[in-house]
């Protein structure tokens, strides 16, 4: 993808930080839209079509996380590709970071952070979207199969004892490493790196956070965690 032609919704009702924000991914190459409310960022998403999305939770009106599911539900009613969201809160709280991630993000980053780290995790969302649609669909690749668990990773579809659950693409990605290395422990800052493209050990809580989203979702016996070291999966026989 050109950078020039990347357009990133801002969504953010301090504009100071809106504007330092916009300024940096401008000294990117990219176009950068500010919206200062829900209501505005759920209008602009389905006006711009964005690549990428920077949504703030605390904002008057709706706040991020009903606008984050708003933004995903009518691109998906309406047949459009569904833009990575990158989640912003001002509070460092577990709960919120699990609620975001619980309803779509794709990443989620506490203020105060630096525009550096930022950029490069919107960087990695972008490549994972560039990823998914250079990958040829129906490839023809074999689901894999570990115990009751599926993993399409040409359809990019999970199921568990016949139901479907339903990942963001962080999540996926996040499953099919543990997968390629099943009953393997792998380090946090493998993952980090594997996955998010972050070599960065303070982005550990993160991989932390996106994990307790996958339990959430598939059940908390399928991935073990060794204190101090990492995580394997563990699939059922």
């Amino acid at each position: 993808m050109n950078t020039s032609s990347t357009v990133v919704l801002v969504v953010e009702d301090e504009p100071e930080i809106a504007t330092q924000i916009a300024r940096r991914l401008e000294a990117e190459g990219w176009q950068a839209h500010t919206v200062g409310d829900g209501l505005a960022g759920v209008s602009a998403a389905a006006r711009l079509l964005p690549d990428l999305i920077v949504l703030d939770v605390m904002l008057p009106g709706i706040d991020g996380l009903e606008a984050c599911r708003r933004i995903q539900a009518e691109a998906t009613s309406a047949g459009r590709h569904v833009p990575p969201i990158m989640m912003l809160t001002a509070r460092d709280d577990e709960t919120d970071m699990l609620v975001g991630l619980g309803v779509g993000a794709d990443d989620y980053m506490t203020k105060p952070f630096s525009m550096r780290e930022l950029l490069a995790r919107l960087k990695v969302l972008l490549r994972r979207v560039e990823r998914s649609q250079a990958a040829p669909a129906g490839s023809g690749e074999t689901p894999l199969q570990l115990g009751d668990l599926t993993i399409d990773k040409a359809a990019r579809r999970v199921r568990r004892a016949e139901e479907e659950a339903h990942l963001t693409p962080t999540e996926f990605d996040l499953l099919v490493c543990l997968a390629s290395s099943p009953r393997t422990v792998l380090s946090r800052e493998r993952l980090l790196a594997e996955v998010w493209d972050w070599a960065d050990a303070s982005g550990t809580r993160t991989v932390d956070s996106h994990i307790k989203a996958l339990r959430r979702k598939l059940g908390s016996d399928l991935i073990r965690t060794v204190h101090g070291v990492g995580y394997a999966l563990e699939p059922t026989q």
